[in-house]
């Protein structure tokens, strides 16, 4: 990587950190590019607009980051998993220590989507479509009892969603995980 690509995406994690730690402290009316300025140190909000045309685009970028961050702590888990239960199992410890260890950018997330902002939704629609085919593959090994994939899928989702505020109130990240596996595997045991 040349120095300059390194510079550039150094301020571009800049802003995008400065952005999350803004929607996540203050809210999403509050996470302006001037705001953003301020706790990144930059001079100018130049420097925002040579990486993100406006605040839709910016948003989209902290939804992509939480997803990619997301997703790289999450799939140590899910690879080591064996077979459909083993696999919801894992998604649901991982995801319940990811939301604790990463209040901020969960929080920031939160921020976008209650406020409208459309960047979180082809990420929301691909985890269904994820989860629903782990439940649809689950079945057919008979791992899981019949019921509809993509309800279940959407009912696990909302229940990870919802865990964010337990966690944020500091309750014990393993007993979340063990409350949620354990409704899910009286939800799906065959």
């Amino acid at each position: 990587m040349t120095t300059r690509t390194a510079a550039t995406a150094a301020r571009k994690d800049q802003i995008l950190r400065a952005a999350i730690a803004l929607l996540a402290e203050q809210g999403y009316q509050a996470t302006t590019f001037d705001a953003i300025c301020r706790l990144a140190g930059l001079s100018s909000k130049r420097l925002i607009t040579y990486h993100f045309s406006g605040k839709g685009e910016l948003f989209a970028a902290v939804a992509a980051k939480v997803v990619e961050d997301a997703e790289a702590y999450l799939r140590p888990s899910l690879e080591a998993a064996e077979g459909a239960r083993e696999e919801l199992f894992a998604f649901i410890r991982a995801n319940t220590a990811f939301i604790a260890e990463h209040l901020d950018q969960v929080r920031a997330l939160e921020q976008i989507i209650i406020n409208g902002d459309r960047a979180w939704d082809p990420y929301h629609l691909d985890a269904l479509k994820r989860l629903t085919e782990l439940f649809a593959h689950g079945q057919r090994t008979g791992a899981f009892r019949p019921f509809d994939p993509r309800v279940m899928a959407t009912t696990l989702r909302g229940a990870m969603d919802g865990a964010y505020g337990p966690l944020a109130e500091g309750m014990d990240p393993e007993q979340c995980a063990n409350e949620l596996v354990q409704i899910f595997d009286r939800a799906t045991r065959p």
